[in-house]
């Protein structure tokens, strides 16, 4: 017997180290606006890059997949966060993350950049006091 079929598919199992994690409503606006700051060009790609962005100032916020193996390759990142006071949130997929970021290949963190003219201020805004009620 092939037990995929009879077994309903279960969430996979989330590390609990990738706190915190965006419910399904919060990651679909994360996604969505990821995708409009790539689109504006306020997004750098990548573990590296968002390093980058936070010691250079330029990130809004970071968002990070909670599926990346291992996960400790991006957990310096809530640590400079919270040292350059920059909200951060974990989403689930990484496939999920580099559709949105606008590339063929899985993304395991992103950060959205400071642009001040950008038509993406009050989105970014709004995203970022919902991110911060996540960590209070």
């Amino acid at each position: 017997m092939y037990l995929p079929d009879v077994l309903p598919q279960a969430e996979p199992e989330v590390n609990p180290k990738a706190y915190p994690l965006a419910d399904a409503a919060l990651t679909a606006k994360i996604l969505n606006l990821v995708q409009q700051a790539a689109n504006y060009k306020q997004l750098k790609k990548g573990a590296n890059e968002a390093t980058k962005a936070l010691n250079r100032g330029l990130a809004e916020f970071i968002v990070m997949t909670a599926d990346a193996e291992p996960l400790e390759i991006l957990l310096h990142l809530p640590l400079l966060c919270e040292d350059k006071n920059v909200p951060y949130v974990f989403v689930r997929s990484k496939q999920a993350l580099g559709r949105a970021c606008g590339v063929s290949r899985a993304v395991i963190a992103c950060a959205v950049t400071v642009d001040e003219g950008s038509q993406l201020k009050p989105q970014i805004q709004s995203l970022h006091l919902e991110i911060e009620k996540l960590l209070i």
